[in-house]
Protein backbone atom coordinates (compact mmCIF):
# COMPACT_ATOMS: atom_id res chain seq x y z
CA UNK A 1 0.00 0.00 0.00
CA UNK A 2 0.91 3.62 -0.73
CA UNK A 3 0.11 4.72 2.66
CA UNK A 4 -1.65 3.45 6.23
CA UNK A 5 -3.97 6.12 6.40
CA UNK A 6 -5.50 8.39 3.74
CA UNK A 7 -7.19 11.79 5.24
CA UNK A 8 -9.07 13.55 2.59
CA UNK A 9 -9.32 17.48 4.10
CA UNK A 10 -6.62 19.69 5.80
CA UNK A 11 -8.83 21.93 7.66
CA UNK A 12 -8.71 22.13 11.56
CA UNK A 13 -10.09 18.16 11.48
CA UNK A 14 -7.88 16.18 8.80
CA UNK A 15 -4.76 18.34 10.09
CA UNK A 16 -5.54 17.21 13.88
CA UNK A 17 -5.89 13.52 12.92
CA UNK A 18 -2.56 13.69 11.02
CA UNK A 19 -1.04 15.07 13.91
CA UNK A 20 -2.67 12.20 16.04
CA UNK A 21 -1.95 9.49 13.67
CA UNK A 22 1.74 10.18 13.98
CA UNK A 23 2.21 10.60 17.49
CA UNK A 24 0.46 6.89 17.32
CA UNK A 25 2.87 6.20 15.09
CA UNK A 26 1.06 5.70 11.89
CA UNK A 27 2.06 7.28 8.56
CA UNK A 28 -1.18 9.47 6.98
CA UNK A 29 -1.30 10.87 3.47
CA UNK A 30 -3.38 14.22 3.53
CA UNK A 31 -4.77 15.08 0.32
CA UNK A 32 -6.46 18.51 0.05
CA UNK A 33 -8.19 20.50 -3.17
CA UNK A 34 -7.22 23.99 -2.32
CA UNK A 35 -3.49 24.72 -3.75
CA UNK A 36 -3.03 26.89 -0.94
CA UNK A 37 -4.70 27.68 2.57
CA UNK A 38 -7.77 30.00 2.32
CA UNK A 39 -7.46 33.11 3.43
CA UNK A 40 -11.32 33.51 3.23
CA UNK A 41 -12.25 34.47 7.40
CA UNK A 42 -14.22 31.44 8.92
CA UNK A 43 -14.33 30.49 12.61
CA UNK A 44 -13.11 33.32 14.79
CA UNK A 45 -11.90 31.33 17.75
CA UNK A 46 -11.98 27.69 19.40
CA UNK A 47 -13.25 26.86 22.47
CA UNK A 48 -14.86 24.00 24.85
CA UNK A 49 -12.99 20.70 25.39
CA UNK A 50 -10.62 20.57 22.55
CA UNK A 51 -8.67 22.95 24.74
CA UNK A 52 -8.61 20.99 27.93
CA UNK A 53 -7.30 18.34 25.15
CA UNK A 54 -4.28 20.71 23.94
CA UNK A 55 -3.88 21.11 27.83
CA UNK A 56 -3.27 17.32 28.25
CA UNK A 57 -1.12 17.63 24.72
CA UNK A 58 1.11 19.69 26.16
CA UNK A 59 0.09 22.54 23.09
CA UNK A 60 -2.06 24.96 24.94
CA UNK A 61 0.53 27.73 25.45
CA UNK A 62 1.56 27.67 22.14
CA UNK A 63 -1.90 28.18 20.63
CA UNK A 64 -2.57 30.69 23.56
CA UNK A 65 0.52 32.76 22.45
CA UNK A 66 -0.60 32.99 18.19
CA UNK A 67 -3.60 34.75 19.71
CA UNK A 68 -4.05 37.96 18.36
CA UNK A 69 -5.23 39.77 21.24
CA UNK A 70 -6.67 38.33 24.82
CA UNK A 71 -8.81 35.70 25.57
CA UNK A 72 -12.36 37.16 25.69
CA UNK A 73 -14.71 37.18 28.77
CA UNK A 74 -16.54 33.69 28.68
CA UNK A 75 -19.60 35.35 27.36
CA UNK A 76 -21.33 33.16 25.24
CA UNK A 77 -24.10 33.59 22.19
CA UNK A 78 -27.00 31.27 22.70
CA UNK A 79 -29.86 31.20 20.54
CA UNK A 80 -30.58 35.26 20.62
CA UNK A 81 -29.35 35.24 24.03
CA UNK A 82 -26.20 34.92 25.85
CA UNK A 83 -24.46 32.31 28.37
CA UNK A 84 -23.14 34.96 30.42
CA UNK A 85 -20.05 33.11 32.75
CA UNK A 86 -18.23 36.27 33.94
CA UNK A 87 -19.16 35.59 37.76
CA UNK A 88 -18.06 32.14 37.53
CA UNK A 89 -14.73 31.23 38.83
CA UNK A 90 -13.78 28.33 37.29
CA UNK A 91 -16.63 28.37 33.85
CA UNK A 92 -17.14 24.87 32.08
CA UNK A 93 -16.91 26.89 28.90
CA UNK A 94 -13.83 28.85 27.80
CA UNK A 95 -12.72 30.16 24.49
CA UNK A 96 -9.13 31.15 22.53
CA UNK A 97 -9.29 33.93 19.83
CA UNK A 98 -7.61 32.18 17.96
CA UNK A 99 -8.99 32.51 13.66
CA UNK A 100 -9.46 29.65 11.88
CA UNK A 101 -6.37 29.99 9.08
CA UNK A 102 -3.98 31.19 12.51
CA UNK A 103 -5.55 27.84 13.69
CA UNK A 104 -4.61 26.00 10.45
CA UNK A 105 -1.30 27.16 10.37
CA UNK A 106 -0.15 26.00 14.12
CA UNK A 107 -1.81 22.49 13.01
CA UNK A 108 -0.23 22.30 9.14
CA UNK A 109 3.43 23.24 11.46
CA UNK A 110 2.79 20.68 14.24
CA UNK A 111 1.74 18.38 11.26
CA UNK A 112 4.97 18.84 9.48
CA UNK A 113 7.29 18.69 12.84
CA UNK A 114 5.95 15.18 13.35
CA UNK A 115 6.72 13.95 9.93
CA UNK A 116 3.07 14.05 8.42
CA UNK A 117 2.73 14.30 4.26
CA UNK A 118 0.38 17.42 3.41
CA UNK A 119 -0.41 17.61 -0.30
CA UNK A 120 -2.16 20.88 -1.24
CA UNK A 121 -4.04 21.18 -5.09
CA UNK A 122 -4.80 17.39 -4.99
CA UNK A 123 -8.60 16.74 -5.51
CA UNK A 124 -10.56 13.73 -4.83
CA UNK A 125 -12.14 12.33 -7.69
CA UNK A 126 -13.05 8.94 -6.60
CA UNK A 127 -13.49 6.75 -3.99
CA UNK A 128 -13.25 2.59 -3.81
CA UNK A 129 -12.72 -0.18 -1.12
CA UNK A 130 -12.39 -3.79 -0.53
CA UNK A 131 -11.81 -5.83 2.40
CA UNK A 132 -8.47 -5.30 2.59
CA UNK A 133 -8.35 -1.60 1.28
CA UNK A 134 -9.38 1.59 0.66
CA UNK A 135 -8.43 3.69 -2.51
CA UNK A 136 -9.12 7.34 -3.91
CA UNK A 137 -8.68 8.73 -7.38
CA UNK A 138 -7.25 11.81 -6.99
CA UNK A 139 -6.23 14.66 -9.45
CA UNK A 140 -3.68 16.81 -8.72
CA UNK A 141 -1.26 19.59 -9.91
CA UNK A 142 0.88 17.01 -12.54
CA UNK A 143 -2.04 15.12 -13.21
CA UNK A 144 -4.12 11.83 -12.35
CA UNK A 145 -3.25 9.09 -9.83
CA UNK A 146 -4.14 7.02 -7.30
CA UNK A 147 -3.54 6.00 -4.10
CA UNK A 148 -3.72 3.06 -1.85
CA UNK A 149 -4.32 2.68 2.11
CA UNK A 150 -5.62 0.57 4.76
CA UNK A 151 -7.91 2.88 5.88
CA UNK A 152 -9.95 6.33 4.33
CA UNK A 153 -10.62 9.40 6.68
CA UNK A 154 -13.18 12.02 5.32
CA UNK A 155 -12.68 15.28 6.46
CA UNK A 156 -13.59 16.88 3.53
CA UNK A 157 -16.73 19.36 4.47
CA UNK A 158 -19.96 19.17 4.49
CA UNK A 159 -20.13 18.46 0.57
CA UNK A 160 -17.62 15.78 1.46
CA UNK A 161 -17.03 13.33 -2.32
CA UNK A 162 -15.28 10.79 0.52
CA UNK A 163 -19.11 10.78 2.17
CA UNK A 164 -20.78 10.40 -1.07
CA UNK A 165 -18.41 7.74 -2.24
CA UNK A 166 -18.88 5.45 0.54
CA UNK A 167 -22.96 5.78 0.38
CA UNK A 168 -23.50 7.41 3.52
CA UNK A 169 -26.57 8.76 4.12
CA UNK A 170 -26.57 12.67 5.32
CA UNK A 171 -30.16 13.94 6.27
CA UNK A 172 -31.46 16.46 8.12
CA UNK A 173 -32.35 20.38 7.35
CA UNK A 174 -31.37 23.77 6.17
CA UNK A 175 -32.75 26.75 7.59
CA UNK A 176 -33.23 29.83 4.97
CA UNK A 177 -31.13 32.28 6.83
CA UNK A 178 -27.64 34.24 6.28
CA UNK A 179 -25.75 35.47 9.37
CA UNK A 180 -23.22 37.68 9.02
CA UNK A 181 -20.27 38.34 11.70
CA UNK A 182 -17.96 41.40 11.48
CA UNK A 183 -15.54 42.58 14.04
CA UNK A 184 -14.89 46.11 13.33
CA UNK A 185 -13.03 49.32 14.65
CA UNK A 186 -15.79 52.71 14.90
CA UNK A 187 -14.97 56.49 13.90
CA UNK A 188 -15.00 58.87 17.19
CA UNK A 189 -18.43 59.70 15.91
CA UNK A 190 -19.64 56.97 17.25
CA UNK A 191 -19.62 56.71 21.35
CA UNK A 192 -19.26 53.10 22.89
CA UNK A 193 -20.82 53.21 26.54
CA UNK A 194 -19.77 50.70 29.50
CA UNK A 195 -22.57 48.50 28.99
CA UNK A 196 -22.21 47.94 25.13
CA UNK A 197 -24.49 50.33 23.86
CA UNK A 198 -23.45 52.67 21.13
CA UNK A 199 -24.52 56.18 20.26
CA UNK A 200 -24.67 56.10 16.53
CA UNK A 201 -25.41 59.79 15.04
CA UNK A 202 -28.40 60.15 13.03
CA UNK A 203 -29.85 56.80 14.18
CA UNK A 204 -29.70 57.22 18.19
CA UNK A 205 -29.06 54.16 20.95
CA UNK A 206 -28.08 50.97 19.50
CA UNK A 207 -28.54 48.36 22.16
CA UNK A 208 -26.00 46.45 22.64
CA UNK A 209 -26.41 42.58 22.94
CA UNK A 210 -29.32 41.45 20.95
CA UNK A 211 -31.96 43.63 18.78
CA UNK A 212 -34.87 42.04 16.84
CA UNK A 213 -36.29 43.69 14.78
CA UNK A 214 -39.03 42.92 11.84
CA UNK A 215 -36.51 42.26 9.34
CA UNK A 216 -33.94 40.35 11.41
CA UNK A 217 -31.37 40.13 14.25
CA UNK A 218 -29.00 42.16 15.22
CA UNK A 219 -26.15 41.59 17.46
CA UNK A 220 -23.82 44.22 18.89
CA UNK A 221 -20.74 43.26 20.96
CA UNK A 222 -18.79 45.99 22.81
CA UNK A 223 -16.14 45.71 25.47
CA UNK A 224 -15.03 49.75 27.08
CA UNK A 225 -11.52 49.85 26.40
CA UNK A 226 -11.22 47.78 23.40
CA UNK A 227 -11.01 49.14 20.13
CA UNK A 228 -12.57 45.75 18.34
CA UNK A 229 -16.74 46.05 18.21
CA UNK A 230 -18.93 42.83 17.19
CA UNK A 231 -21.64 43.19 14.30
CA UNK A 232 -23.67 40.21 13.66
CA UNK A 233 -26.64 40.16 11.49
CA UNK A 234 -29.26 37.15 10.49
CA UNK A 235 -31.92 37.85 7.89
CA UNK A 236 -33.95 35.60 6.46
CA UNK A 237 -32.89 34.09 2.70
CA UNK A 238 -33.02 31.36 0.33
CA UNK A 239 -29.62 32.20 -1.43
CA UNK A 240 -26.66 29.52 -1.34
CA UNK A 241 -23.43 31.30 -0.86
CA UNK A 242 -20.00 29.77 -1.82
CA UNK A 243 -17.93 29.36 0.74
CA UNK A 244 -15.18 30.64 -0.76
CA UNK A 245 -16.41 34.21 -2.16
CA UNK A 246 -15.74 36.38 0.80
CA UNK A 247 -17.89 38.55 2.52
CA UNK A 248 -17.33 42.42 2.06
CA UNK A 249 -18.13 45.96 3.68
CA UNK A 250 -20.26 46.87 1.71
CA UNK A 251 -22.16 43.51 1.96
CA UNK A 252 -22.18 44.22 5.51
CA UNK A 253 -23.43 47.73 5.65
CA UNK A 254 -26.47 46.44 3.43
CA UNK A 255 -27.29 44.14 5.75
CA UNK A 256 -27.26 46.51 8.74
CA UNK A 257 -29.32 49.21 6.64
CA UNK A 258 -31.79 46.41 6.16
CA UNK A 259 -31.99 45.16 9.31
CA UNK A 260 -31.77 47.96 11.84
CA UNK A 261 -33.11 50.60 8.51
CA UNK A 262 -29.59 52.13 8.31
CA UNK A 263 -26.03 51.57 8.71
CA UNK A 264 -23.38 51.71 11.21
CA UNK A 265 -20.06 54.35 10.44
CA UNK A 266 -17.53 51.53 10.44
CA UNK A 267 -13.60 52.98 10.33
CA UNK A 268 -11.84 49.51 9.44
CA UNK A 269 -13.33 45.88 9.52
CA UNK A 270 -10.70 43.74 10.98
CA UNK A 271 -13.11 40.53 9.88
CA UNK A 272 -15.27 39.85 7.62
CA UNK A 273 -17.38 36.63 7.76
CA UNK A 274 -20.89 35.36 6.62
CA UNK A 275 -22.39 31.51 7.14
CA UNK A 276 -25.54 29.40 6.98
CA UNK A 277 -27.08 27.27 9.36
CA UNK A 278 -27.88 23.58 8.52
CA UNK A 279 -28.67 20.40 11.15
CA UNK A 280 -27.08 17.56 9.22
CA UNK A 281 -25.96 14.18 10.96
CA UNK A 282 -24.61 11.34 8.81
CA UNK A 283 -26.25 8.23 9.92
CA UNK A 284 -22.48 6.32 10.18
CA UNK A 285 -18.99 7.52 11.08
CA UNK A 286 -17.83 4.27 9.20
CA UNK A 287 -18.73 2.20 6.26
CA UNK A 288 -15.95 -0.65 6.25
CA UNK A 289 -12.28 1.22 5.75
CA UNK A 290 -13.72 4.21 5.04
CA UNK A 291 -14.61 6.82 8.01
CA UNK A 292 -15.91 10.64 8.28
CA UNK A 293 -14.72 13.16 10.95
CA UNK A 294 -15.95 16.73 11.05
CA UNK A 295 -18.00 18.56 8.78
CA UNK A 296 -18.25 15.72 7.04
CA UNK A 297 -20.29 13.67 9.73
CA UNK A 298 -22.09 16.58 10.85
CA UNK A 299 -23.21 20.07 10.52
CA UNK A 300 -24.59 21.84 13.52
CA UNK A 301 -26.95 24.76 13.32
CA UNK A 302 -24.99 27.04 15.85
CA UNK A 303 -21.56 29.04 16.21
CA UNK A 304 -18.94 27.96 18.00
CA UNK A 305 -19.20 24.37 18.44
CA UNK A 306 -18.24 23.21 14.80
CA UNK A 307 -14.12 22.77 15.09
CA UNK A 308 -14.28 21.71 18.93
CA UNK A 309 -16.65 18.77 17.50
CA UNK A 310 -14.50 17.81 14.39
CA UNK A 311 -11.12 17.93 16.52
CA UNK A 312 -12.31 15.94 19.31
CA UNK A 313 -13.60 13.37 16.36
CA UNK A 314 -10.14 13.43 15.19
CA UNK A 315 -8.44 12.74 19.06
CA UNK A 316 -11.45 10.11 19.55
CA UNK A 317 -10.38 8.16 16.02
CA UNK A 318 -6.39 8.37 15.76
CA UNK A 319 -5.85 5.82 18.19
CA UNK A 320 -8.44 3.37 17.45
CA UNK A 321 -7.05 3.31 14.07
CA UNK A 322 -3.60 3.01 15.12
CA UNK A 323 -4.43 0.05 17.29
CA UNK A 324 -6.37 -1.29 14.18
CA UNK A 325 -3.16 -1.06 12.12
CA UNK A 326 -1.26 -2.22 14.66
CA UNK A 327 -2.64 -5.38 15.06
CA UNK A 328 -3.77 -4.70 18.63
CA UNK A 329 -7.18 -3.40 18.16
CA UNK A 330 -9.30 -5.47 20.87
CA UNK A 331 -12.70 -6.60 19.34
CA UNK A 332 -15.24 -3.74 18.73
CA UNK A 333 -12.15 -0.95 19.22
CA UNK A 334 -12.43 0.55 15.97
CA UNK A 335 -16.55 0.94 15.68
CA UNK A 336 -16.74 2.63 19.66
CA UNK A 337 -15.51 5.64 17.35
CA UNK A 338 -19.39 5.67 15.26
CA UNK A 339 -20.56 4.94 19.55
CA UNK A 340 -18.86 7.78 20.74
CA UNK A 341 -18.85 10.29 18.70
CA UNK A 342 -21.51 9.99 16.94
CA UNK A 343 -23.74 9.77 20.53
CA UNK A 344 -21.66 13.13 21.99
CA UNK A 345 -22.00 15.14 18.61
CA UNK A 346 -25.98 14.06 19.16
CA UNK A 347 -25.95 15.93 22.48
CA UNK A 348 -24.47 19.07 20.24
CA UNK A 349 -26.93 18.92 18.12
CA UNK A 350 -29.38 18.83 20.71
CA UNK A 351 -28.12 21.79 22.12
CA UNK A 352 -27.79 23.75 18.26
CA UNK A 353 -31.34 22.48 17.37
CA UNK A 354 -32.85 24.17 20.79
CA UNK A 355 -31.01 27.21 19.94
CA UNK A 356 -32.80 27.34 16.17
CA UNK A 357 -36.22 27.45 18.47
CA UNK A 358 -34.64 29.98 20.59
CA UNK A 359 -33.67 32.40 18.09
CA UNK A 360 -35.97 32.18 14.84
CA UNK A 361 -39.11 33.08 16.62
CA UNK A 362 -41.07 36.83 16.37
CA UNK A 363 -44.09 36.27 17.78
CA UNK A 364 -44.71 37.54 21.63
CA UNK A 365 -44.63 33.75 22.53
CA UNK A 366 -40.93 33.67 21.13
CA UNK A 367 -39.63 36.41 22.84
CA UNK A 368 -41.04 35.52 26.58
CA UNK A 369 -39.51 32.24 26.18
CA UNK A 370 -36.10 33.69 25.17
CA UNK A 371 -36.60 36.20 28.53
CA UNK A 372 -37.42 33.26 30.39
CA UNK A 373 -34.42 31.10 29.62
CA UNK A 374 -32.02 34.07 29.75
CA UNK A 375 -33.85 34.71 33.31
CA UNK A 376 -33.35 30.86 34.46
CA UNK A 377 -29.54 31.29 33.02
CA UNK A 378 -28.51 33.84 35.30
CA UNK A 379 -29.16 31.21 38.23
CA UNK A 380 -25.57 29.12 38.15
CA UNK A 381 -26.22 25.45 38.02
CA UNK A 382 -28.77 26.04 34.84
CA UNK A 383 -25.88 27.99 33.65
CA UNK A 384 -23.26 25.30 34.08
CA UNK A 385 -25.25 22.91 33.35
CA UNK A 386 -25.71 24.53 29.85
CA UNK A 387 -22.20 25.86 29.60
CA UNK A 388 -21.30 22.40 29.92
CA UNK A 389 -23.16 20.64 27.73
CA UNK A 390 -21.81 23.65 24.92
CA UNK A 391 -18.61 23.01 25.91
CA UNK A 392 -18.86 19.52 25.20
CA UNK A 393 -17.57 18.84 28.60
CA UNK A 394 -20.57 16.61 29.97
CA UNK A 395 -19.99 13.59 27.55
CA UNK A 396 -19.54 10.46 28.86
CA UNK A 397 -18.51 7.44 27.33
CA UNK A 398 -19.89 4.27 28.16
CA UNK A 399 -17.72 1.85 30.35
CA UNK A 400 -17.96 -2.02 30.50
CA UNK A 401 -18.16 -3.66 33.64
CA UNK A 402 -18.11 -3.01 37.40
CA UNK A 403 -16.01 0.19 36.82
CA UNK A 404 -18.46 2.04 34.91
CA UNK A 405 -20.03 2.96 37.93
CA UNK A 406 -17.24 5.32 38.98
CA UNK A 407 -18.29 8.90 38.97
CA UNK A 408 -15.12 9.09 36.85
CA UNK A 409 -15.30 6.41 34.93
CA UNK A 410 -16.05 7.31 31.19
CA UNK A 411 -15.58 11.40 31.79
CA UNK A 412 -12.98 12.92 30.28
CA UNK A 413 -9.77 13.40 32.82
CA UNK A 414 -10.57 16.91 34.88
CA UNK A 415 -7.27 19.14 35.20
CA UNK A 416 -6.41 18.79 38.63
CA UNK A 417 -6.14 15.33 38.34
CA UNK A 418 -3.54 15.18 35.57
CA UNK A 419 -2.05 18.38 37.48
CA UNK A 420 -1.41 16.57 40.41
CA UNK A 421 1.45 13.99 38.36
CA UNK A 422 4.70 15.56 38.83
CA UNK A 423 5.77 13.03 36.04
CA UNK A 424 4.20 15.39 33.78
CA UNK A 425 6.29 18.93 35.29
CA UNK A 426 8.11 20.12 32.26
CA UNK A 427 6.74 17.97 29.51
CA UNK A 428 3.52 20.45 29.65
CA UNK A 429 0.62 17.88 29.99
CA UNK A 430 -0.31 14.49 30.81
CA UNK A 431 -0.80 13.08 27.52
CA UNK A 432 1.95 14.18 25.39
CA UNK A 433 2.66 11.37 23.03
CA UNK A 434 -1.28 10.55 23.23
CA UNK A 435 -0.82 7.28 24.80
CA UNK A 436 -2.49 5.57 27.65
CA UNK A 437 -1.38 6.61 30.95
CA UNK A 438 -2.17 4.20 33.95
CA UNK A 439 -2.40 7.58 37.03
CA UNK A 440 -1.25 6.16 40.24
CA UNK A 441 -2.74 8.68 42.79
CA UNK A 442 -2.67 6.62 46.22
CA UNK A 443 1.16 4.54 45.42
CA UNK A 444 -0.59 1.37 44.66
CA UNK A 445 2.14 -1.08 44.20
CA UNK A 446 -0.31 -3.75 43.15
CA UNK A 447 -2.00 -1.75 40.47
CA UNK A 448 1.20 -0.89 38.65
CA UNK A 449 2.39 -4.61 38.74
CA UNK A 450 -1.25 -5.32 37.34
CA UNK A 451 -0.41 -3.24 34.38
CA UNK A 452 3.49 -4.80 33.98
CA UNK A 453 1.86 -6.87 30.91
CA UNK A 454 0.94 -3.47 29.01
CA UNK A 455 4.06 -1.95 29.72
CA UNK A 456 4.93 -1.42 26.12
CA UNK A 457 1.46 0.53 25.08
CA UNK A 458 0.54 2.30 28.42
CA UNK A 459 2.70 4.56 30.61
CA UNK A 460 2.72 4.50 34.54
CA UNK A 461 3.21 7.17 36.28
CA UNK A 462 2.62 7.71 39.83
CA UNK A 463 1.73 10.87 41.74
CA UNK A 464 2.18 11.97 45.18
CA UNK A 465 0.42 10.22 47.55
CA UNK A 466 -2.49 12.68 48.80
CA UNK A 467 -4.93 11.91 51.92
CA UNK A 468 -8.12 9.88 50.91
CA UNK A 469 -10.20 12.79 51.74
CA UNK A 470 -8.52 14.76 48.71
CA UNK A 471 -8.63 12.40 46.11
CA UNK A 472 -11.89 11.05 44.37
CA UNK A 473 -9.73 7.52 42.93
CA UNK A 474 -6.62 5.88 44.26
CA UNK A 475 -5.93 5.45 40.10
CA UNK A 476 -7.30 6.44 36.60
CA UNK A 477 -6.83 4.61 33.40
CA UNK A 478 -6.81 7.29 30.96
CA UNK A 479 -7.59 6.76 27.52
CA UNK A 480 -5.27 8.64 24.87
CA UNK A 481 -7.86 10.90 24.28
CA UNK A 482 -8.24 11.24 27.83
CA UNK A 483 -11.08 9.82 28.68
CA UNK A 484 -11.29 7.82 32.04
CA UNK A 485 -11.41 4.30 30.99
CA UNK A 486 -11.10 2.97 35.04
CA UNK A 487 -11.01 3.99 37.68
CA UNK A 488 -10.26 2.52 41.52
CA UNK A 489 -12.32 3.71 44.66
CA UNK A 490 -10.41 5.42 47.16
CA UNK A 491 -9.11 1.93 49.28
CA UNK A 492 -10.90 -0.19 47.15
CA UNK A 493 -9.23 -3.74 47.70
CA UNK A 494 -6.45 -5.70 45.27
CA UNK A 495 -8.87 -8.13 44.75
CA UNK A 496 -11.09 -6.14 43.07
CA UNK A 497 -9.21 -3.47 41.70
CA UNK A 498 -6.89 -5.64 40.44
CA UNK A 499 -8.94 -8.00 38.13
CA UNK A 500 -11.25 -4.93 37.15
CA UNK A 501 -8.30 -2.85 36.06
CA UNK A 502 -6.56 -5.11 33.64
CA UNK A 503 -10.18 -6.10 32.28
CA UNK A 504 -10.13 -2.50 31.54
CA UNK A 505 -6.36 -2.78 30.06
CA UNK A 506 -7.38 -5.75 27.84
CA UNK A 507 -10.78 -3.73 26.81
CA UNK A 508 -9.33 -1.20 25.45
CA UNK A 509 -5.71 -1.67 24.80
CA UNK A 510 -5.73 -5.33 23.84
CA UNK A 511 -4.80 -8.69 25.07
CA UNK A 512 -1.76 -9.14 27.64
CA UNK A 513 1.72 -8.83 26.31
CA UNK A 514 0.10 -8.99 22.56
CA UNK A 515 2.56 -8.28 20.05
CA UNK A 516 3.12 -5.41 18.30
CA UNK A 517 4.58 -4.76 14.95
CA UNK A 518 8.07 -3.54 14.98
CA UNK A 519 6.90 -0.49 13.29
CA UNK A 520 4.75 0.63 16.36
CA UNK A 521 7.56 1.29 18.19
CA UNK A 522 9.02 4.40 15.86
CA UNK A 523 7.76 6.96 17.12
CA UNK A 524 8.17 10.81 15.94
CA UNK A 525 10.42 13.27 18.26
CA UNK A 526 8.52 15.07 20.44
CA UNK A 527 8.51 18.95 20.05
Amino acid sequence: MDTEVIVVGAGPTGLMLACELRLAGVRPLVLERQAVRRNTPKAGGIGGQILELLRHRGLLERFEAACPGPAPAPRFPFGGIHLDLTALADPPLRALPLPQQRLEELLDERAAELGAEVRRGHRVTGVRQDGRSASVEVLGPEGPYRVDAAYLVGCDGARSPVRDGAGIAFPGTAYPEVNRLAQVTLPDTVTVHGNGDLDVPGLGTVRGGFTRTERGLLGVGASPGSPVVSLYTVEEEADEYDDDTPMTAAELQDSLSRVLGAGIPVREAVRLSRFTFKARHAEQYRNGRILLAGDAAHLFPATGVAINAGMLDAVNLAWKLAAALHGRAPDGLLDSYHDERRSANARTMLHAQAQVALRRGTDPAAEALRELVQELLTDEQPLRRTAALVAGADVRHPVPGPSGHHPMAGAFLPGPAASADPATAGRGGLLPTARPVLLDLADRADLRRAAADWRSRVDVRTATATAAADRTADAVLVRPDAHVAWAAAVGEPADSAVPALRAALAHWFGAPGAAERPEAAERPDQV
